[in-house]
């Protein structure tokens, strides 16, 4: 009789510490040259790894940049819910003017933009899919692209084109916007 075995579930191990030591060499890079200068064999080399892993993974600089600013900002964390939807939306606001106010993040944004082309970058579709369950919520009056026009996007114009002045932004002044004009 043969035994049978269960395969083993690899919980991280040796392929999480090469994919953390992936993330810090592109943040790293970003950070001292810009998201339009970092290239696969530069990351590899900071990180310590085969070129060809980086490529297996991802294919290209732009897909890896796009998938690791979606890491950047976890889909799977916890909205904000208090029960007071304006409350929560501009904890949630707050947190992407803090999040995008880091000037690695705001360079992995700006290059999985780039990355993303004429496609919807992951961060949008995570933003998205963030926006609609807002306004799923009871005591919604809006939309999930209401949300994402008249609060995600000012966000983020500031942060693509004028990341200095992110400082400035009251999120309250977004979900005012949003709640005041889908009445």
């Amino acid at each position: 009789m043969v035994a049978e075995s269960t395969p083993r579930r690899r919980t991280g191990g040796r392929s999480a510490l090469v994919l953390a030591s992936i993330r810090k060499a592109v943040e790293e890079l970003i950070a001292e040259r810009g998201s339009e200068a970092v290239t696969i064999p530069l990351v590899a080399e900071r990180a310590g790894v085969n070129h060809s892993s980086i490529y297996r993974r991802w294919g290209d600089a732009r897909t890896m940049i796009n998938d690791l600013a979606t890491y950047r900002l976890d889909p799977h964390r916890g909205l904000p819910d208090t029960g007071d939807l304006r409350a929560d939306l501009t904890a949630w606001a707050q947190e992407l003017i803090n999040h995008y106010g880091k000037p690695v993040n705001a360079s992995l944004l700006r290059g999985g933009a780039a990355a993303a082309g004429e496609s919807e970058s992951d961060c949008l579709r995570d933003r998205r899919v963030e926006a609609a369950a807002f306004a799923a919520r009871q005591g919604s009056n809006f939309t999930g692209d209401q949300v994402i026009d008249r609060v995600v996007s000012p966000i983020i114009y500031r942060v693509i084109f004028l990341p200095w002045t992110l400082t400035e932004v009251d999120a309250r002044t977004y979900v005012d916007i949003l709640c005041n004009q889908s009445s």
